[in-house]
């Protein structure tokens, strides 16, 4: 939870009302989806308490308890772009292992939550490469930099990369690499995948809100053209930039450069 109080102390600048309005939205909308999520968990996991369950009845709690995480990251998705929208940042050090791992627990939390319990325990870069490759997760990325603080906004720079990371898995054939650098003074992250790629006549167009190509394979673009619109804001806040390079049958690399 956001301390409002404490972000407005330590800033000359008023947080506007409708941030303000925002935030206690986010907190009210929060509280009814944790209570749903814990319910379905206790179900599923005390039932020494309630009793046996079906096959059936398992799907079912599991599938309400991936739905709420996602509404979860859907609510927190909005306060992000609504305080990009007013210029608002929350900054802080962070590692960059710290970011991407966290971007891979929230996704494979949703697409293989096997996989997210093993990376929960995980403590080195070398046992989460193990861990994701059976998926066709790839990462690429210096020890050094691997272990790097930066110091950004964490949230944003999260979202950012989970909005690429998911987009890539939507569309791949059968791989997603992750990798990143820092070079004069920024840091550059890379989402790579080897789906059907991007026609340079759809480029500009994917950054719209709600684009989508038409292609029954790419059928995110509700979610792929809002977040790649997203990813623009939050970016445009920070300074950052975003390149995409991709064609026809080669797949599609977006390639994210932040200011340090």
């Amino acid at each position: 939870m956001i301390d409002i109080a404490r972000i407005l102390k330590g800033s000359t600048k008023k947080m506007p009302d409708s941030i303000i309005k925002t935030e206690i939205l986010i907190h009210d909308l929060k509280v009814p989806i944790s209570v749903i999520d814990a319910g379905a968990k206790s179900l599923l996991n005390r039932r020494d308490s309630y009793g046996p369950l079906t096959d059936k009845q398992v799907k079912v709690l599991k599938r309400i308890i991936r739905n709420t995480l996602t509404t979860q990251r859907l609510v927190n998705d909005v306060l992000e772009l609504g305080r990009s929208r007013e210029g608002v940042m929350i900054t802080s050090d962070f590692p960059i292992s710290s970011l991407v791992t966290s971007v891979i627990l929230e996704i494979f939390d949703l697409y293989d939550p096997g996989v997210a319990e093993i990376v929960r325990k995980i403590q080195t870069y070398e046992e989460l490469e193990k861990a994701i490759k059976p998926s066709g997760a790839r990462l690429s990325f210096d020890p050094k930099v691997w272990e790097k603080m930066v110091h950004l906004d964490e949230a944003k720079v999260r979202q950012i990369l989970r909005n690429l990371v998911t987009n890539a898995i939507k569309h791949r054939l059968s791989l997603v690499e992750i990798s990143g650098k820092i070079q004069d003074k920024k840091l550059i992250l890379k989402v790579k995948d080897d789906g059907r790629g991007i026609a340079p006549s759809d480029h500009q167009k994917i950054f719209e809100t709600y684009f989508t190509t038409g292609s029954s394979i790419e059928s995110a673009i509700m979610s792929h053209g809002l977040g790649l619109a997203g990813v623009m804001v939050l970016l445009k806040d920070m300074g950052g930039k975003l390149k995409l390079n991709s064609d026809n049958g080669k797949g599609a690399e977006f390639r994210v450069t932040i200011p340090l």
